[in-house]
């Protein structure tokens, strides 16, 4: 009798893990089946508010395979628009709900994938019976977006709560189709994800598209006419809006999986060993956006909803589940964005971060160009490194810049994924052509401003 594996999660980790599966073990030897609430499978999320704004033409851009290419390229059973209500470890079966016919199904198990995903953290306030209030989470997210962008009448106001990734991103996308666009965060700064001075430089672009940005301001309810949304509620007074998107971030989707006992970390992800296993529970897995993982310089567990880093566990489960052998052993942090032609990248650390881990460091800033400055095109960049003292050990970077900035955030991924002090970087053998970087890289200038910082407090 083949074995059984079921998938919760139609998406990166989960279809990376069952695809995984599939390659190292044949149909007689292990049924698949694949449990998805959606509409899709496999598909690009980070993409939607590309999608949002035009620049993609619609979804089956960012779907990199549907339902039916798992059933017959894969020999899988992908059961779309099926809910998972309960998982029963000792009886080793899953209870879903077929949300499109009714019914009830329950189907036994002998490893169990868990990939929920996250979801849309959602405060008191935005639970309301008003249209047009959205979170921006799946590909169903963004057709309802759309659709009520273009139903009449047209939202001509929009409101963001958020300045996180989604926030910025879908703010610029609004933007772009000629909404008036108001960014309201709780916070000091938009762009949490890098320290405030180079949040500022995000801040002060994003002023240049037109988006009026609104921090240190909670919101604290909505307010409505004819069952629309009309405007958010502050302590500063209302803000009227035809349109409400959340982007305050998300929260690890593990309710199933903590009614059912899984262990769940400090982050509120499920704990994982590097193979993937949910600890303590035999022949159950869990990858991506639901469970906590280990940060490599801080050394301490984080939660890190990414793409990459959801497909790279799905892969490594999927591995070890088919009988080979894999392991995921951390992240630190790297991810980048844009706003309009300005780019963000980040990787290891923030000040704040190195200080919660117990650091003693410094942090220098360094201004430069993405190109030789006397080459057409030559545009500004900030660099900004943190260093371990006195050990000059890399623990974090961040950069803003136009064209040629985001990207180069990998080399001091790379730096920090291995180890290296800021003096090791100075000699970095980096690629040199005037239409791509000056003679002095603004890595190499910022690694030497961050040795000679060092040096000064040593003398």
């Amino acid at each position: 009798m083949a074995q059984r594996l079921i998938v919760i999660g139609g998406d990166a980790a989960g279809m990376s893990a069952a695809s995984q599966a599939r390659r190292r073990r044949d149909r007689a030897d292990l049924e698949i089946v694949v449990f998805e609430r959606g509409h899709f499978t496999s598909y690009s999320a980070c993409g939607i508010p590309y999608w949002i704004s035009g620049l993609v033409s619609g979804p089956d851009d960012l779907i990199a395979r549907d339902p039916e290419t798992f059933r017959t390229k894969y020999a899988m059973d992908v059961r779309m628009r099926h809910e998972v209500t309960a998982i029963d470890l000792d009886r080793r079966e899953v209870v879903a709900q077929d949300l499109e016919h009714g019914g009830e199904v329950r189907e036994r198990f002998d490893d169990l994938m868990y990939a929920a995903g996250a979801v849309p953290v959602k405060p008191p306030w935005a639970d309301t019976d008003a249209n047009g209030v959205f979170g921006m989470q799946t590909l169903d997210d963004g057709a309802a977006l759309r659709d009520w962008l273009e139903a009449e009448p047209r939202p001509r106001r929009a409101v963001v709560v958020g300045g996180g990734y989604i926030g910025v991103e879908i703010a610029e996308a609004l933007i772009q189709r000629d909404l008036s666009v108001t960014l309201v965060e709780a916070g000091s700064q938009p762009m949490a994800t890098v320290d405030g001075d180079m949040a500022e430089l995000v801040a002060d672009a994003m002023r240049g598209l037109g988006i009026q940005i609104r921090t240190d301001l909670p919101v604290t309810g909505l307010e409505q006419r004819d069952g629309r949304v009309s405007a958010v509620v502050t302590a500063e007074g209302p803000i009227p809006t035809d349109v409400v998107v959340l982007g305050l971030g998300v929260r690890p989707n593990t309710g199933l999986a903590e009614a059912a006992g899984f262990p769940i970390g400090p982050t509120g992800g499920i704990r994982v060993d590097r193979r993937m296993r949910v600890a303590e529970l035999p022949g159950v897995w869990a990858a991506g956006d639901c469970v906590e993982t280990l940060h490599r310089v801080s050394g301490m567990p984080v939660h890190v909803p990414l793409g990459t880093h959801a497909n790279k566990q799905g892969r490594a489960a999927g591995i070890n589940i088919g009988g080979g052998y894999a392991t995921f052993t951390g992240v630190i942090g790297t991810a980048v964005t844009k706003v309009c032609d300005l780019e963000v990248g980040r990787t290891g650390l923030r000040e704040r971060e190195a200080t919660r881990a117990g650091f003693d460091f410094i942090s220098v800033v360094a201004e430069s160009t993405n190109r030789a400055g006397y080459y057409p095109g030559a545009r500004p960049m900030t660099v900004k490194l943190i260093a371990e003292r006195p050990s000059g050990r890399l623990l974090g970077a961040q950069i803003v810049g136009w064209s040629e900035a985001a990207k180069r955030i990998d080399a001091l991924a790379v730096a920090l994924w291995n180890g290296m002090t800021v003096d090791d970087m100075t000699s970095l053998d980096l690629g040199y052509a005037p239409p791509y970087a000056p003679v002095w890289d603004p890595v190499l200038v910022a690694a030497r401003k961050a040795v000679d910082a060092l040096a000064a407090l040593d003398r």
